[in-house]
């Protein structure tokens, strides 16, 4: 969420960084009803010190034996009249809160405006693969390898899904090792978050109130529960409403879950097998930092995501997302992305992404200035370190050779009982 002092004092300015974001914000409304808001507070405190005033006045007339009723009276008649302005107020907040609610993260300054059109490749690792065979795409090769169940998983569960089997089920769970060993080397702790989260927690995460149709809901549940998109989702709601110190800082986490995304009329017919489905793991890496600190955290998310995916050996690269492309919730983000040969195009398997203090206003997450001992919003950042279903479908591809089978990345074979080839 964005700061309203901020949008008031810099409402041009708020609306033409927003426009990088291709988001129309007309501050107009939102100013009226913050100077409606200063206007009432004003009202309501002058009363509740009157009152207060009034009040105290009390025990000194009954010591004088006078008549206290004609304070009772007054202090009664204030009350009354300011429950109209505590009421109004009250509802001018939630028209405030769900103004702000919907409003997108501000990009930063070097983030370019626009859309897709405009990310910017800065990074690439090694070249593009060259076969002297017709190449089979990955849906044939997990097949053909028995790594993957396409039908049964449509007759147990429905399309967009898959079932891993044998030495694919054992892939899938090298890559998550894998990557979880990374991590602890790195100093990270290891979270097993809840799938169930509440709508708090989607809030925090920017999830809702305006994404709320990409998340599976679960109606029978009281309050209502949704089934994790992300575990960022957890994660970033894991310090939510504490105050913490900031010699703890930065608090670096990361967390394997399933991820379950409806995602309705995004599936695009070239998109098959793997690439996209309603439900894929993925270990996700966070950071909470102080306000001065995001920026390395920030570099320090797209360096561990790109080591992972250059020790597996792939062929990738890594962009600089423009203002749209960004999620709601994000200042800055570098995509990680894999190149699938079959595709010819490149698919992300990891986004990194620094939300600054927009997650933390929603959650109340702060931490406690050092020197000043003020209260300060901490800055949350997230990345995908990584997500796997991309990954198999880049790895059997690239990998591939003439005879239909797959060399097994190095780095994967301590998990596979030191497999070398996928036959």
């Amino acid at each position: 969420m964005l700061d309203l002092k901020l949008i008031v004092e810099n409402p041009l300015k708020i609306q033409k960084a927003l426009e990088k974001k291709e988001y129309v914000f007309d501050y107009q409304p939102l100013l009226k009803l913050a100077n409606e808001r200063k206007e009432l507070l004003v009202k309501v405190e002058n009363s509740k010190a009157e009152q207060n005033r009034l009040s105290s006045l009390v025990p000194q007339i009954k010591k004088e034996n006078g008549d206290v009723q004609l304070i009772f009276k007054e202090v009664k008649r204030l009350a009354s009249e300011s429950a109209n302005d505590v009421l109004r107020l009250k509802e001018v907040e939630e028209e405030i809160n769900t103004i702000l609610s919907d409003l997108p993260n501000i990009p930063d300054e070097d983030v370019l405006p626009g859309g897709k059109e405009n990310n910017k490749v800065v990074y690439e690792f090694g070249s593009l693969p060259h076969f002297s065979f017709p190449i089979k795409d990955h849906v044939e090769l997990s097949k053909n390898l028995k790594l993957v169940d396409y039908e049964r998983a449509a007759k147990i569960s429905g399309s967009g899904t898959w079932i891993y089997t044998d030495k694919g089920a054992l892939l899938e769970w090298a890559l998550i090792n894998y990557f979880i060993s990374e991590h602890l080397k790195d100093g990270y702790k290891f979270i097993l978050p809840p799938h169930l989260l509440n709508y708090e927690s989607g809030y925090v995460a920017g999830q809702f109130p305006k994404f709320a149709d990409a998340v599976f809901m679960l109606e029978n549940t009281s309050p209502k529960k949704f089934l994790l998109p992300t575990s960022e989702t957890a994660l970033v709601n894991f310090h939510r409403g504490e105050i913490l110190n900031e010699d703890d800082l930065p608090l670096k986490y990361f967390a394997y879950t399933p991820c379950y995304r409806s995602e309705a009329g995004s599936y695009r017919s070239e998109e098959r097998g793997m690439i996209r489905g309603y439900q894929f793991n993925k270990v996700e890496i966070f950071q909470y930092t102080d306000e001065n600190s995001s920026n390395e955290g920030l570099d320090e998310l797209v360096e561990k995501a790109k080591r992972l995916v250059e020790q597996l050996g792939l062929h990738f690269r890594i962009s600089k997302l423009a203002a749209a492309d960004c999620s709601h919730a994000m200042a800055k983000t570098y995509d990680v992305e894999v190149y699938i040969p079959s595709m010819e195009t490149y698919k992300e398997v990891s986004s990194a992404s620094n939300a600054r203090d927009y997650q933390a206003r929603r959650g109340l997450i702060r931490y406690r200035d050092k020197e000043t001992k003020k209260i300060k919003l901490c800055h949350t950042l997230n990345a995908s370190g990584l997500a796997t279903s991309r990954l198999i479908p880049a790895i059997l591809e690239q990998f591939q050779q003439a005879d239909g089978s797959v060399i097994v990345p190095k780095v994967l074979r301590p998990f596979l009982g030191n497999l070398e080839v996928l036959k």
